[in-house]
């Protein structure tokens, strides 16, 4: 990967270039089970959103962001705070360089600052290699040290195939008997 790459916190303002890398992602894989590609204005809502308390990275490469990566609630219950759900998307002509590790290498290390332990990914995933999802997601968070922790058969129909759906996790601390608190990323300086 180009030592040139520059991560970044997000900016609401960057949801039309993070939308175009996202966009192909709905239209030709299950990688996402979402059907229909957001509007600018509905992803700027979830940028905004994720960014109340999470990380939502970028990567530049000169100008252009080259891919994205967040965290988000794992689920909204209080007693869940320290758990979140990764997501990292690149574009497409920058898949296998090395990008996709450095972005969630520095959200991890983001979370940490957060005092955020359990990372969960929920990842499609089929039996049958297709056009459409070749599980290259899960073998690319199995090495970056995540583990299968679940796996529900037919739960996702997109493009006239069922496929199925993985939660992979990984512990970034201990589990201490009191946790600090949860640190907003505003608080967080990056």
């Amino acid at each position: 990967m180009d030592t040139n790459i520059l991560i970044r916190m997000a900016k609401v303002e960057d949801a039309e270039e993070l939308l175009k890398i996202y966009s192909p992602y709905v239209t030709d894989t299950a990688i996402t089970f979402e059907y229909d590609i957001p509007s600018v204005i509905e992803f700027s809502r979830r940028i905004k959103n994720i960014l109340q308390i999470y990380p939502y990275i970028v990567a530049l490469e000169g100008q252009h962001i080259v891919g994205y990566a967040y965290a988000s609630a794992f689920k909204e219950r209080a007693a869940y705070s320290w758990a979140v759900e990764t997501t990292v998307y690149l574009r497409r002509d920058c898949r296998g360089k090395g990008l996709g590790k450095k972005l969630y290498l520095a959200l991890e290390d983001i979370l940490k600052r957060q005092n955020i332990i359990n990372l969960n990914a929920c990842i499609a995933f089929t039996s049958v290699k297709d056009i459409h999802l070749n599980n290259a997601s899960a073998a690319f968070h199995e090495h970056l040290g995540y583990s299968k922790v679940a796996h529900f058969t037919k739960c996702g129909y997109k493009f006239g195939t069922w496929y199925d759906m993985i939660w992979m996790e990984k512990m970034i601390g201990d589990h201490p008997e009191i946790p600090s608190p949860v640190i907003p990323i505003a608080r967080i300086k990056y």
